[in-house]
């Protein structure tokens, strides 16, 4: 199983859900992220369960639910996420596997258990939060399922891990050293390493892919998300041409994109449209167009968002390779691969080669190769990166790269700059909304 990272449900005494789904983009939770700061030694949490504080996470979701919706917590048999729940209703187990758990905020990733002194936080017992198994965990398929699905009862069903941690895989991006970037809905950088480790200055993560074997990185929450913004606000013309031509319409807007010079003639966006994680986990940030002036048009804002997510994606390269020394390698996985001026404009913007492995669907392919490694199939979960090759090597315009690198530094000095308003903001839409 590949799953999404960051879900939160709340299941009943019945096996259903108490709540719907709560994504990683939920981020209600917020307006209690300082009482629950004054309530514990957050800095000491995140070195021991290598999740910053931040409302994706399933503690403050937790904390949420207690607040808002004391029936629904009261009732709750376990919490858990879209992965486990589905994990239950093909195999009849309640178990999560370390990935995810290891995503949560609640799991003590020194010791290999949930944390009590979060557990006491949240008020809950050790067994509302399930049984952790390593992520090649595996259980047959119940003889009801495999009737519904036309599959053999007893098929293993492997537990697998979450999205990203199987991007890696599924990119060959496994061995320390290795780093991956994924753009999707979302966007993270992740490097694997042998043992967990985490940042002084808690920017980065610290999840488990499987035995011996860690991720560290940042995820964004804003990736191919605000090119669709872009797309729907500023292309609707576009979008029905294309549809007519049997186009793809990103493709098309991406021609768009092409005929703008590099820096979009000075116009900056910040992809804050729901609040943003690593590296610096404000949830409050808003996204924010600088510099615009009346010879900029559609296609320098479609432009100017492909460089924002990049110029967030270098921010998070930065703050991980603080912490691990320079990578050795960069693949990249996620639909903006499809791109070739998206791929190119992260070249540009990082200054760095990049290879684009020759796999689709990095998350899924990652999920089969470790569905073999569970059965013994493959030896070694290190075997991923000999199994994918490289399509194509993208090189940064010597040009372009220094264009970006005035830009970027105008970038940060933008969001640093803002912290107050974007407060500020965010207080007053809670409010109107």
């Amino acid at each position: 199983f590949s799953s999404v990272f960051h879900s939160f449900l709340a299941i009943g005494e019945d096996g259903r859900p108490l709540t719907r789904l709560m994504t990683w983009a939920d981020t209600r939770s917020q307006i209690y992220l300082d009482e629950v700061k004054e309530l514990m030694d957050w800095d000491a949490s995140y070195h021991r369960t290598g999740c910053p504080l931040h409302p994706m996470y399933s503690l403050l979701k937790i904390y949420w639910l207690r607040k808002n919706n004391p029936e629904a917590f009261r009732k709750a048999i376990w919490f858990g996420s879209i992965k486990d729940y589905a994990f239950h209703r093909l195999t009849g187990k309640r178990m999560v596997d370390r990935s995810i758990a290891s995503g949560s905020g609640c799991y003590n990733i020194q010791t290999l258990e949930w944390d009590q002194e979060i557990l006491k936080l949240l008020g809950i017992s050790k067994e509302q939060m399930l049984t952790v198994v390593p992520t090649t965990a595996h259980e047959g398929l119940q003889s009801s399922m495999a009737q519904r699905l036309g599959l053999p009862a007893g098929l293993p069903v492997v537990i697998g891990a979450g999205d990203g941690m199987m991007a890696n895989v599924g990119v060959g991006a496994v061995k320390p050293g290795q780093l991956n970037i994924t753009i999707g809905t979302s966007g993270a950088i992740r490097m694997a390493a042998d043992q967990p480790k985490t940042d002084k200055k808690r920017r980065t993560w610290c999840y488990n892919l499987a035995e011996g074997r860690w991720m560290l990185g940042g995820a964004i929450n804003n990736g191919g998300i605000s090119f669709r913004w872009a797309r729907d606000k500023f292309a609707e013309t576009e979008q029905r041409v294309a549809e007519k031509l049997g186009l793809d319409s990103y493709s098309l807007l991406a021609t768009y994109a092409e005929k703008v010079p590099a820096g979009s003639n000075g116009l900056i966006l910040l992809p804050f449209f729901t609040g943003e994680r690593a590296p610096n986990w404000n949830a409050n940030a808003r996204g924010t167009l600088f510099g615009l002036t009346l010879n900029h048009d559609k296609r320098h804002i479609i432009r100017a968002t492909l460089e924002g997510i990049c110029y967030r994606m270098k921010s998070v390269l930065e703050s991980l390779e603080e912490i691990t020394g320079t990578a050795e390698e960069i693949r990249v996985s996620g639909s903006f691969t499809r791109s070739e001026v998206w791929l190119q404009i992260l070249a540009d913007v990082l200054g760095r080669e990049i290879n684009v492995p020759n796999v689709e669907e990095g998350a899924a392919y990652g999920a089969a190769i470790l569905g073999f490694y569970s059965l013994g199939m493959l030896s070694s979960i290190d075997a991923a990166a000999d199994l994918i090759g490289i399509k194509k090597t993208y090189f940064p315009n010597k040009d372009h790269q220094e264009t970006y690198e005035k830009l970027y530094k105008i970038y940060y000095e933008i969001y640093w700059n803002l912290q107050d308003q974007f407060q500020q903001i965010a207080d007053f839409q809670r409010n109107e909304m």
